[in-house]
């Protein structure tokens, strides 16, 4: 960070971030459940990493803008919940797991997952009725549980093969 506010390197980091949560929630995906129009993707996965691996503001912003960006191709209705709830994600992920043991990381994510599936079931049962809502928290589990098992593992590898990632990161003090 400079004295000015955001560094370059981190603006960078923040962008690359975003295009990758968005091509693995677009492209990552895995299993349609036509009931709710809702499917199952690997961004959960990218956005733990860029959480883990860069900060809470940088995981905030990549989960959130990302995904969102990924529901403006097929699902407009759920940008503004899914950059509320994902940011929200990534946030906690970033400020509870970052730059911690990999078991904070492995709770650090849950939790991350436990506010996507609650956001979501409330969006859900707002929008389509508690019985549609009911019908998708399974399947959101289903989605948290590939982005823990793909997001905390993949930054554990990454941090050993480039351990110079755990300097980079967010917009607070390195």
């Amino acid at each position: 960070m400079t004295e000015r506010g955001i560094d370059v390197r981190t603006i960078a980091i923040t962008g690359i971030m975003i295009a990758i949560v968005c091509v693995l929630t677009m492209w990552g995906r895995i299993l349609y459940i036509p009931p709710t129009q809702g499917y199952i993707h690997l961004g959960d996965a990218a956005a733990n990493f860029a959480a883990l691996a860069f900060g809470p503001w940088v995981g905030m912003v990549a989960a959130g803008v990302g995904m969102a960006i990924a529901d403006a191709v097929g699902f407009p209705l759920y940008i503004l919940p899914t950059l509320i709830i994902h940011g929200l994600q990534g946030l906690v992920v970033g400020y509870l797991g970052w730059r911690k043991s990999w078991p904070i990381m492995v709770v650090a994510a849950v939790i991350g997952q436990l506010i996507v599936a609650g956001g979501y079931f409330v969006v859900q049962t707002i929008l389509m009725g508690v019985g549609a809502a009911l019908f998708e928290l399974p399947w959101n589990g289903l989605q948290g549980l590939f982005g823990i098992i793909g997001g905390v593992p993949l930054f554990i590898l990454v941090r050993r093969a480039y351990p110079p990632i755990t300097r980079m990161g967010s917009w607070r003090e390195r």
